[in-house]
């Protein structure tokens, strides 16, 4: 295929204004009726899905890309995000992937350009409140879809690692505050957060231990009774001590 005529500044196909080799993956969690949920891509007019990702323009730090790729895919502003790892082996380069998604779409293109080129990716995950995301596909995207963690499509290139990897990260770190503080309401019971630990984690957890070790922990506050209406025992409700204070 012949190259396309000259593109404007900001054609998002005009390789020009960004960096080159380089790339942001995102993997977005969010929580809902105790499962856990990843945001996934659909390129258009295939059958290729992809995690949520974008380039990065010569004018933007790499987390400016990553919040910005967030925006258009949630509509969200102010996220948590985390980079976690940069994906650089040289194996992940796969033309052929690209190449369709051009085909499929009537991009012109050879094997010279940009966007079949091998590019480095950073890797970063969010974590957002689900009900409060809007998701929305980019200019080469036809769907953005939550998926269960464990009924994901299968991903192209290299993407499923890039999801275990996240995956891995999160749970080392399911004893910190700020993944409760950004998948929970602002108010939950300690059924809540357990179940929450539970999910991300893959296995049950013995409740008077749970329980033992969030209260020693110095992070939640207690702010009162759930209001059930019923006639049994109403749990406390908790906050995260640095939402709060």
């Amino acid at each position: 295929m012949k190259k396309d005529a000259k593109l404007t500044e900001s054609d998002p196909l005009n390789g020009a204004q960004y960096m080159p080799g380089l790339s942001v993956d995102c993997v977005i969690f969010g929580y809902h009726e105790n499962e856990l949920k990843i945001l996934i891509s659909k390129f258009k007019n295939t059958h290729l899905y992809s995690l949520p990702g974008g380039f990065i323009k010569k004018s933007e730090d790499i987390s400016e890309a990553a919040r910005r790729v967030l925006f258009e895919r949630t509509g969200l502003k102010d996220i948590f995000l985390n980079q976690f790892y940069t994906f650089g082996e040289s194996k992940r380069a796969n033309p052929e992937a690209m190449m369709s998604v051009m085909k499929a779409n009537d991009i012109p293109f050879d094997e010279s350009h940009w966007m079949v080129q091998r590019f480095i990716s950073v890797g970063y995950f969010a974590l957002i409140n689900y009900t409060r995301a809007d998701p929305a596909p980019d200019h080469f995207s036809e769907s953005c879809t939550w998926y269960d963690v464990d009924e994901i499509p299968e991903l192209m290139q290299d993407h499923a690692s890039i999801v275990e990897k996240a995956l891995t990260v999160l749970r080392s770190n399911i004893d910190q505050a700020f993944i409760g503080a950004n998948l929970l309401q602002e108010q939950f019971t300690m059924a809540d957060i357990q179940k929450l630990h539970e999910t991300i984690l893959g296995e049950k957890l013995n409740r008077t231990g749970f329980h033992r070790k969030m209260l020693n922990s110095g992070l939640l506050k207690r702010i009162g009774k759930k209001k059930t209406g019923g006639s049994h025992r109403a749990p406390y409700l908790y906050v995260f001590q640095s939402i709060e204070e």
